[in-house]
């Protein structure tokens, strides 16, 4: 298994976001978690990537434990985030934005390699490199918010709500991405509004309610999963 999470807690205060979620991540899968807004989805990623420090439980990466460590060490180990909304510098240009997502690197040269195969996966933000990130349309900037990630060389992508706020034939775009960086050999874990595309995107499914798994499985079963379809595929 190379991302591990095992009967993980998460408290903002007094509340209790997560309570005793367990999940795996093997190399190479795409896992995805679905539920409705405020189930956790994106306190579990949080707690993966060092932005929430759990209540308890714990969190193992390529064999080593990670829970709790700053984020910083948790992108030196190779674990990524495209966050839900962007968050990219909008006064700053498409470039500047990219190379933020090496901060970590101090060769040059890789980092101009890695601009470069950013641009070769979308040509389109070659033609708007120079411009502010902030002028680009809704899509092009989940392409920056993806390729900044992609910088960092990651093992693992966390992918929050990529496809949110985007056109139809932009959602298509960004799933045939998935794949595309799923057979590149990235091990990704979804979260996703679009439950259908989750799981049609993904090798397994965990389903949250308020802060638990109420089912998890397959996601070819899930799709076809009498409950998770009345409840999250809008049957």
């Amino acid at each position: 298994m190379l991302l591990e999470v095992k009967d993980l807690y998460v408290n903002y205060g007094k509340v209790a976001a997560i309570k005793g979620v367990s999940m795996g991540l093997e190399r190479g899968g795409i896992i995805t978690l679905i539920g409705a807004n405020g189930a956790g989805k994106s306190s579990i990623l949080k707690a993966i990537s060092g932005l929430v420090k759990p209540t308890s439980g714990t969190i193992h990466f390529d064999g080593a434990r990670i829970d709790g460590q700053p984020a910083s060490k948790v992108v030196g180990m190779g674990i990524v985030t495209v966050p839900e909304g962007r968050r990219l510098f909008k006064l700053m240009t498409v470039r500047e934005n990219l190379r933020l997502g090496a901060f970590l690197d101090r060769d040059r040269a890789r980092i101009s390699r890695s601009i470069e195969e950013v641009f070769e996966r979308f040509p389109v933000l070659r033609e708007k490199q120079h411009l502010p990130s902030g002028k680009l349309s809704g899509g092009q900037q989940q392409m920056v918010a993806i390729g900044r990630a992609l910088m960092a060389q990651p093992k693992v992508l966390l992918m929050d709500e990529p496809s949110l706020g985007l056109s139809p034939k932009m959602i298509d775009e960004i799933a045939e991405l998935i794949v595309q960086l799923r057979a590149s050999g990235l091990s990704i874990v979804l979260v996703e509004q679009n439950a259908n595309l989750a799981l049609q995107l993904s090798d397994f499914g965990y389903v949250l309610e308020t802060g638990t798994i109420a089912v998890s499985g397959p996601s070819p079963e899930l799709l076809v999963d009498p409950e998770v379809t009345r409840a999250y595929l809008g049957a």
